[in-house]
């Protein structure tokens, strides 16, 4: 190996070349970007089509199933969801990872154009979104004001909205509880009634009264002029006086049948900030925009408009970029901690501030240089590479230490020269330092081919630590022995320059080595004399450990308290707005004191979503102060929240949740956290009873709350039914029927009204008709063909019962879904219960009970990861074999694989962390970390063996000679993750598991190894007669 006698020969050439990298890695740290996770983007295209008046059924019959055929031919295609509403059909279609969304969504679009003729007529065509990332609120704005709310809305509108849309990184800013003005002609049914007046005939009359047609043009002289006749409606007054009808020569008004008003459209949620009414204002972020950087220039949006408009008051309910920016800024002081760490134990092994000093500079250099790469490969500053830089930093200098224990040990031993002492110490151990740095690497090989969600998260961390490692190694053969050579004094030099107490201080730590040393030799000299004792006693500690495998439960990502609390409320389908608001402030009135962290809270009372299950819903949001401020956590307050509103608010059910890596969730899953049932088949009746059979079923189960169905009992209908024949004989359609229905009811819009250079919709509805009776809406007559009047009651019939309010698809069967909290429990113990009571419900063949959600994504994931530490495992033996030239010393190198297990699970357990994707990426880490040491005494017994020392002196020595590196590698990379194994602050518990199994595997393996691969490796070399005498 030449590289340590070129770089000690070239000493300006090295400095300058490690500069340059420095610097390169120093430039790259300011342009990086700051996010959550690695840039995932959920390939998921959204098909939304409207067919006005259709019932969910129609709706499922005539368009759902079409766009499912359709779009289920595109390539690609792995899973299909539909909702069908009243008017509405959405149909999401994910497509497998790494599929490009822009071109999926081009060959959505032109299937559903050439088959657009399969859809009913009068649809509204279907539109398709592309849905990723960007679709969830990176920000989401509270606004409330003592203005009237027409007003406010107004204001946000002309004023305020644009300035948060134009931001850069913003790609939409969506207003919710908004209060949009409309004018209102509310007929006077007793009038229209005696006149003998049908709705169609008022539509009209409106229609026709607010024109702006162009009437063509005409030559005046030598130009062209144009005609227009412009005849719409300039004021209300000129609405109230629109002729409908001349009765007896006399002409009856608008005005004289109906109230003219200008309001707001009736209003089907409200939303309050901080209790006061307000707006809110929902900001997404571009796909490639970064969320950190587009949260701050909201942040600093707010300021000014607050400024420019102290009539508003605006706050930032929801603000990703808060948790992303302190948990980042956590996990790096974790890193930088640990780094501390590292250090001190180097500066107790090596009593040498000098000497420390030349190692510890590996770590910044790595480090600085590694930013190069996250900066040049597209990367952002994560919790990811962040992960990677964290667990790096502890490995970092275990190859200079190697090197840099072995230089003194020469120099001090042989009394070699600092120059020499440095190029043949760096030599001497130069294989084993590449060989365990190898194992190391081939670890994170397989994480690279990982598919699905597992992988994509954690490539970035991969590339992270094998690129810091190389850097860390190539500065242990490079920079470290240059430095050495100039640096390192002899030890008389040194100790004519130290104090006294600093003397007795290196002494004690001296002597603790020593002793350190005779009694591992002593202890070497027991086990080689008990060899398959040893083995006995490191397969049982195994053995009873596994026993705790039970015990350690399993989910899917670690749960990190992300500062919010949500409680829902929900009421009977159908139950009035105002009604809901009525609880909704006696939940408020309970909810607000308990909860004296909060910092902004916002509640929706009625539809939050697209979701018409939804308007019987209450929901508040509670952000709250930073984990470090508060003594409770999120869930402990959702929890107290529970007990608090149990049984306190009439007709309600309550729900609490502490949302536990949901943004993680959302990004990479695009679902809910929680548990999942799914319950797949064809008829609605059968799959709400079995819905309702699981529910009941769930809650026996112990941590199981917040139980909810999504096909509820329905929505209390007349079904009101039109009598073909009798309509045609009148010369009528089913339409105008309908419609009249329609206007009547729901209302119908009749124009547009203009003003101020705005447009707002004239609204015809039956004057408070909300509380009328079916006999007062079917009094209502209609003109027939023949210029006659005929009562609605006269040609329908109706009957009342419940409809479905929504149907939902899973790859095209039908799907009712029951979801839970989980509480004091890990999701996969609960889940596997659950899969248990299912298989003993009974049901119709055809029908599918299945645990789904992240649950189900779990299990794709670990199945990933298994096959992975499998193959890490071989490719680690594989380079041990290339290395030893043979296929036995391996085998002695893994053997203290498996014994990291007995750690793992016993710091699991203590921690109760659960076996999750980060604790399983530390488990496959561990495989690369463990064989480092035994590589060292393996590849030193090994030398001193062909240097003629029979098996058992060697093996002894080999133990003397390592033990130190052996310790400071070990502790510097415990230490260096020792605070992300705390879990402390925020972001830092989704870090903790990965830790924890690295420093509970490392510990043990390294105890247990320390005697194990001794007596392992004699048992394979056993010594002939001539070298044991």
């Amino acid at each position: 190996m030449k590289l340590p006698d070129f770089s000690v020969r070239r000493p300006v050439f090295t400095t300058m070349v490690t500069l340059i990298v420095v610097i390169l890695g120093a430039f790259s740290l300011t342009r990086l970007k700051i996010d959550l996770l690695p840039n995932i983007e959920l390939p998921t295209v959204t098909v939304r089509t409207e067919y006005e008046g259709a019932s969910p059924e129609v709706m499922e019959r005539l368009v759902t199933q079409i766009v499912e055929e359709v779009v289920g031919t595109v390539p690609g295609v792995e899973e299909m969801t539909s909702q069908s509403s009243e008017g509405a059909s959405i149909v999401r279609v994910t497509f497998g990872w790494g599929t490009n969304i822009d071109t999926a969504a081009i060959d959505v679009q032109s299937k559903l154009q050439d088959e657009i003729s399969e859809l009913p007529e009068d649809i509204i065509a279907p539109r398709i979104n592309k849905f990723d990332v960007a679709s969830y609120p990176v920000v989401v704005l509270g606004i409330s004001s003592s203005l009237d709310p027409v007003d406010l809305t107004q204001l946000i509108e002309d004023h305020i909205r644009y300035r948060f849309a134009r931001l850069p990184g913003v790609a939409q800013a969506d207003m919710w509880g908004e209060f949009k003005r409309e004018v209102r002609v509310e007929l006077d049914p007793d009038r229209v009634k005696a006149l003998g007046l049908s709705l169609n005939q008022v539509l009209e009359a409106i229609r026709n009264a607010n024109l702006d047609l162009p009437a063509g043009k005409i030559e005046q002289g030598s130009f062209e002029v144009t005609l227009r006749a412009p005849a719409e409606f300039a004021n209300l007054d000129q609405i109230r006086h629109t002729v409908i009808l001349k009765r007896e020569g006399a002409a009856v008004t608008l005005g004289q049948v109906a109230r003219v008003r200008d309001t707001y459209e009736k209003p089907t949620r409200i939303v309050r900030v901080n209790g006061e009414r307000g707006i809110r204002i929902a900001l997404r972020k571009q796909a490639d925009a970064n969320t950190v950087e587009v949260a701050k220039g909201i942040l600093h949006e707010i300021e000014e408009v607050n400024r420019a408009y102290p009539q508003v008051h605006i706050v930032p309910v929801i603000n990703q970029g808060n948790f992303i920016e302190r948990s980042i800024a956590n996990v790096a002081q974790s890193v930088l901690y640990g780094g501390g760490l590292s250090v001190l134990v180097l500066l107790f092994f090596l009593r040498n501030i000098r000497s420390t000093l030349v190692i510890s500079l590996a770590i910044p250099i790595s480090v600085i240089a590694t930013f190069a790469l996250i900066y040049f490969g597209g990367f952002t500053l994560n919790l990811m590479t962040l992960g990677g830089l964290a667990l790096g930093v502890g490995m970092m200098v275990d190859s200079s230490v190697v090197v840099l224990e072995n230089i003194f040990r020469r120099r001090d031993e042989n009394l070699e020269q600092p120059m020499v002492a440095a190029v043949e110490g760096a030599r001497e151990v130069g294989g084993a330092i590449v060989a365990s740095t190898i194992t190391t690497l081939v670890i994170f090989l397989p994480l690279v081919f990982v598919r699905g969600v597992a992988g994509i998260l954690f490539q970035e961390l991969s590339y992270v630590i094998i690129f810091s490692l190389v850097c860390s190694l190539l500065v242990s053969l490079s920079l470290l022995p240059m430095l050495a050579s100039r640096l390192i004094e002899t030890p008389d030099h040194l100790q004519s320059r130290r104090t006294p107490q600093v003397e007795r201080l290196i002494a004690w730590a001296g002597l603790l080595l020593k002793k350190l040393d005779n009694g591992y030799r002593n202890l070497l000299q027991k086990v080689l004399q008990h060899r398959l004792l040893t083995v006995g006693v490191a397969v049982g500690l195994l053995a009873a450990s596994l026993l705790l495998l039970p015990f350690i439960g399993t989910e899917f990502l670690p749960p990190s308290d992300e500062g919010e609390v949500r409680v829902t409320g929900e009421m009977e389908i159908g139950t009035r707005l105002d009604l809901l608001d009525q609880q909704a402030q006696k939940m408020e009135a309970i909810v607000y004191p308990s909860v004296p962290e909060k910092v902004s809270t916002v509640i929706s009372v009625g539809s939050s979503s697209w979701r018409p299950s939804d308007s019987s819903k209450t929901e508040i949001s509670l952000s709250l102060v930073p984990v470090s401020q508060r003594r409770r956590s999120n869930i402990e307050i959702a929890n107290d929240l529970r007990k608090e509103l149990s049984g306190r608010i009439a007709g309600m059910a309550i729900r609490t949740r502490a949302p536990q890596g949901q943004f993680l969730l959302e990004r990479v899953l695009g679902g809910d956290e929680g548990l999942t049932v799914e319950i797949r088949g064809f008829d609605l009746a059968t799959l709400e009873n079995l819905g309702k059979q699981v529910a009941g079923r769930l809650a026996a189960i112990a941590g199981i709350a917040d139980i909810e169905t999504s096909q509820k009992a329905g929505i209390p209908q007349h079904e009101i039914r039109v009598d073909r024949d009798k309509v045609a004989d009148l010369g009528l359609s089913v339409r105008d029927v309908t419609k009249v229905l329609e206007t009547a009811v729901a209302g119908s819009k009749a124009g547009e009204f203009r003003a101020q250079g705005n447009s707002y919709r004239i609204f015809v509805q039956l004057q408070d008709v909300e509380k009328r009776t079916l006999d007062e809406i079917l009094d209502l007559t209609l003109a027939t063909g023949g210029g006659g009047q005929v009562a609605l009651r006269n040609l329908v019939t109706s009957e009342e019962g419940f409809g479905p309010i929504l149907i939902d698809r899973k790859d095209q069967q039908r799907l009712v879904t029951v979801k839970a909290n989980v509480e004091g429990r890990d999701i996969g113990t609960v889940a596997e219960e659950v899969q248990a009571v299912l298989d003993t419900i009974p049901r119709p063949a055809g029908y599918e009970l299945t645990v789904a959600g992240s649950f189900e994504e779990q299990q794709k994931a670990f199945g990933e990861l298994l096959v992975s530490l499998v193959l890490a495992l071989l490719l680690v033996y594989m380079v041990l074999a290339c290395q030893y030239e043979s296929l036995r010393d391996p085998v002695v190198v893994m053997a203290s694989v498996p014994v990291a297990a007995v750690g793992v699970l016993a710091v699991l357990f203590v921690t109760r962390t659960t076996l999750n994707l980060q604790s399983f990426i530390g488990c496959i880490m561990l495989g690369g970390i463990v064989v480092n040491n035994a590589i060292l005494l393996v590849d030193q017994a090994g030398q001193l063996v062909r240097d003629g020392m029979p098996v058992s002196h060697a093996v002894a020595e080999a133990g003397r000679r390592r033990l130190r590196p052996i310790l400071m590698t070990t502790l510097t990379t415990i230490l260096a993750l020792l605070p992300l194994a705390l879990g402390i602050g925020e972001g830092a518990d989704q870090q903790a598991p990965l830790a924890r199994a690295v420093v509970g595997g490392l510990t043990a393996s390294t105890l247990i190894t320390l005697v194990l691969i001794p007596a392992v490796y004699s048992l394979f070399h056993p010594e002939t007669k001539g070298e044991a005498s």
